[in-house]
């Protein structure tokens, strides 16, 4: 079974999740750029956090034979945040980068004026850029905020091919096919989606545009769980191939949009250090 996390928070795990990752498929991921769950005070932190997803993580990955790709953007909870704003300003710079592979997270948290905005606006910069758009649908009120965020993503003449919706569930899934978006579920241990629930929408919905990721975090989640989900389709009738197409060509296709993927060579973990650093402590 080959695995392509389409949206996972690596800086978040520990090398003993990359390894664990890499024993069971996961072969590719992509970061988008989220809250850290500190505040943060000001642009220059953020441009540091993004020089990190395409820095030092994808070194990282890559010693354990994981390929990383990023998104970045303004997260829909720091839109909110003034000084944080000036972000925006600095996204087109980062947007360049050939390791950024789509504008993201982006959409709502609180729906609030702000968030619309830094919606909108970013929204336009995936136009501008061409790139794909990853939206974060909001925990709390999701029917109405699938609804609103498809009525941005309509006003901001994307086409809907180009935006995955992401944390969707059983309230808000048809909705989200019925516009032409990608379709995105979290599977979590407790909360969100999981396997056994993933597999019911899969059996009602099909496969198509259907992307299946973790988004393991700095909070209780498991980096694992699309595995699991693999496994959960397997043992419900679901074949190989369907198995393939939901974990690995369906957020290939998604984020091969971009013209950035690089899923080259992918049997060679890599080596050698970053800025004079190995993952081994004192050692190469």
């Amino acid at each position: 079974m080959r695995i392509f996390d389409p949206h996972i928070h690596m800086t978040s795990r520990t090398t003993d999740d990359y390894e664990r990752m890499a024993a069971a498929g996961v072969r590719a991921v992509v970061e988008p750029a989220f809250w850290l769950g500190q505040p943060r005070t000001s642009a220059a932190s953020f441009a540091d956090y993004f020089d990190s997803l395409i820095g030092w993580e994808p070194f990282r990955a890559g010693q354990f034979g994981v390929r990383h790709h990023a998104t970045v953007a303004l997260n829909p909870k720091e839109a909110n945040d003034p000084r944080c704003r000036p972000v925006l300003d600095l996204l087109p710079r980062y947007l360049e980068k050939d390791a950024v592979v789509a504008v993201g997270e982006i959409g709502y948290d609180d729906m609030t004026p702000a968030e619309d905005e830094a919606f909108a606006t970013q929204l336009a910069l995936a136009v501008d850029h061409d790139l794909p758009a990853l939206v974060h649908t909001p925990h709390r009120d999701k029917a109405r905020g699938v609804e609103r965020s498809l009525a941005v993503v309509a006003e901001s003449g994307i086409a809907p091919g180009r935006v995955a919706l992401d944390h969707l569930n059983e309230v808000t899934v048809k909705l989200a096919r019925d516009s032409g978006c990608w379709l995105g579920f979290s599977i979590y241990p407790d909360t969100k989606m999981s396997p056994p629930r993933m597999v019911e929408l899969l059996r009602t919905y099909g496969t198509e545009r259907m992307l299946v990721n973790s988004a393991a975090d700095w909070g209780r989640s498991d980096p694992l769980l699309t595995r699991a989900t693999g496994e959960a389709m397997l043992a419900a009738g679901f074949t190989d191939d369907d198995v393939d197409l939901v974990l690995w060509r369906n957020p290939v296709e998604f984020y091969g949009q971009s013209g950035r993927l690089d899923l080259t060579d992918l049997d060679t973990p890599s080596s050698g250090t970053f800025e004079g650093n190995s993952i081994l402590r004192g050692g190469d």
